[in-house]
């Protein structure tokens, strides 16, 4: 080869490489700039880092609901007036009125789709009815939402949550997940994906297992890394199950907008008493979506119909993207359910 032959190679691969790294950089590294808020002591790694351009865009996506006007609690109960009302029986005529208007602009507006407004749970021609399957989920979903509220304040505190702390105007809430059906091979080196390798969404596109969702939020699998030296030979944990609370810990990371020092100690990740206290907001978290993933969400799946199933038929359930949508706090810690004090009276052991 002669020297322009040469030169031409050399400069054709350096193009090329040139290529590789910018596309690696491009889909790789986030562009500047990229602030940190110092949440420890200096010198230590603990500290916050964030991108002031995605903060921005968060805040501006974040649209609080109209506060309706406050209703009185006297006359008659709703049970009283109306037919079939099994979990707000106990308010007044106003408060009722009120509560279902409010549900109505937190899930079907008007404008939101051909069927919305009242009509969306309800059917135009009897109200009572229980015959479109929206009413009956609705109902139980206000009591999940008095479950949150009266037992789980050791997450979401004073704050609270109602319908459209995830709903956000929509019939279903933008962030749900359903269990993923197994990637299997059948020929090759690697006959089995054994969960993982495929850069999901649900755990930032990385090689980590994609369905952790499953074991961890519906389910109730130890979450471990490290094996204690006295733990018996069924609890020691593998790299293989490390891998899998490391694919919910980029949820978690993800769901908040935050990096590992927002709840673990830089020096010792697994020491609880040196970590930061949103780490125990995080673990009755856990519990939480636990308790309303098994209790509330996962057994309307034969309610629901197709459309609102995952591909292996089950229901669309919640996790911690479902309210945070990128946010330390959902919605950015608006004070939610103390506008609406009705919602800490639904019946939650009435009869569907």
């Amino acid at each position: 080869m002669n020297g322009f032959g040469r030169n031409f190679v050399l400069g054709f691969s350096s193009s090329v490489a040139a290529l590789v790294i910018l596309a690696i950089v491009l889909t790789t590294f986030e562009r500047p700039p990229v602030e940190s808020v110092q949440r420890g002591f200096r010198g230590t790694g603990m500290e916050l880092v964030y991108n002031p351009r995605t903060v921005a865009a968060n805040l501006a996506a974040v649209q609080l609901p109209e506060v309706l006007d406050p209703a009185d609690n006297d006359g008659p109960r709703a049970s009283e007036i109306y037919e079939n009302v099994k979990v707000l029986g106990g308010l007044s005529n106003a408060q009722f009125l009120r509560v279902m208007q409010a549900m109505t602009n937190w899930v079907a507006p008007d404008d939101s789709l051909p069927n919305g407004g009242c009509n969306y749970c309800h059917n135009p021609e009897n109200l009572a009815a229980d015959d479109r399957y929206t009413k009956i989920v609705s109902r139980r979903m206000l009591q999940m939402v008095h479950r949150i509220n009266s037992t789980w304040q050791s997450h979401v505190g004073e704050t609270g949550v109602t319908c459209y702390t995830c709903h956000r105007g929509q019939p279903v809430p933008a962030a749900v997940w359903s269990t993923m059906p197994a990637q299997g091979r059948t020929t090759g080196l690697l006959e089995s994906s054994t969960g993982q390798n495929l850069a999901a969404p649900s755990v930032g596109l990385t090689s980590l297992p994609y369905d952790v969702f499953t074991p961890f939020l519906l389910q109730d699998h130890e979450i471990r890394v490290l094996t204690r030296p006295d733990a018996a030979a069924a609890q020691r944990s593998s790299i293989k199950q490390t891998e899998w609370t490391y694919g919910l810990m980029v949820h978690f990371a993800e769901s908040l907008g935050v990096n590992c020092t927002y709840c673990h100690n830089s020096r010792a990740f697994w020491d609880w008493d040196e970590s930061s206290p949103p780490r125990a907001t995080a673990w009755h978290g856990i519990r939480m979506l636990r308790d309303v993933n098994g209790n509330y969400i996962e057994p309307l799946r034969d309610v629901m119909p197709p459309e609102r199933h995952g591909p292996l038929g089950d229901a669309l359930k919640a996790n911690c993207s479902t309210c945070h949508r990128g946010a330390y706090k959902p919605l950015y810690g608006a004070p939610m359910l103390r506008d609406y004090p009705e919602l800490r009276e639904v019946q939650e052991n009435a009869a569907q």
